[in-house]
């Protein structure tokens, strides 16, 4: 039986490829060795790193901790620098956790400098520049507000919103208030002098035309 599948081979080799059984094997073979070496290369660095990236494969990442109100400072631990917090970053006052994106925002990724931080600006911009990491969307063109609101759309499909950025407010603004109430009374106190004024200006000059029609 053997015999005569080798016999069937021989003759089936030259009618599909053209060549003789003995060329058609050594190229066969060299095939096999030319694999097996090329996959050698490329695979090696791959076994050695396979059982570490099985084990933080196989340890998913905490689920994200609600942090509520915070300052911008405070927002800054969480740049990925300590492994042990999450990734967080900021967009329109609103702060995600991007620790599913770790390879992105992390330390040594291409939008590292956004973490820790309200990048609303250069998101908006499409910018890396230390000036634009921040919150304030002033004096955006529609095309950076369209482009802006399309990133926070993004964020909010794909991460979980664990707080939001607490804003700058004036502490002593009660106290601002007071003086201008003051102003408006005293601008208010010549606003009704100035009537009666002009009533004894208007009563004053009518007898004055009285006594002229008089005249």
């Amino acid at each position: 039986m053997a015999l005569q599948l080798w016999e069937t081979l021989k003759e089936a080799i030259p009618v599909y490829t053209g060549l003789s059984p003995a060329t058609f094997f050594t190229v066969l073979a060299l095939f096999f060795a030319v694999y097996y070496v090329i996959s050698g290369l490329f695979g090696s660095s791959d076994r050695h790193y396979s059982p570490r990236e099985s084990e933080q494969l196989s340890q998913p990442p905490p689920p994200p901790v609600q942090l509520g109100e915070i300052t911008e400072e405070e927002l800054k631990q969480y740049d990925g620098s300590d492994p042990a917090k999450p990734l967080l970053m900021a967009i329109k006052g609103q702060i995600y956790d991007v620790s599913q994106s770790r390879v992105f925002y992390g330390p040594g990724g291409p939008y590292a400098l956004f973490a820790g931080k309200d990048a609303s600006r250069a998101l908006a911009k499409m910018s890396f520049e230390e000036k634009d990491l921040t919150g304030d969307v002033s004096g955006l063109s529609p095309f950076e507000v369209d482009a802006l609101q399309d990133w926070e759309y993004k964020f909010m499909s794909k991460y979980v919103k664990v707080g939001s950025v607490k804003s700058a407010v004036v502490t002593d603004g009660a106290p601002a208030e007071e003086p201008a109430e003051s102003t408006d009374r005293d601008v208010a106190k010549p606003a009704e002098d100035g009537p009666s004024e002009s009533a004894a200006v208007v009563t004053e000059e009518t007898p004055l035309g009285a006594d002229a029609a008089k005249e």
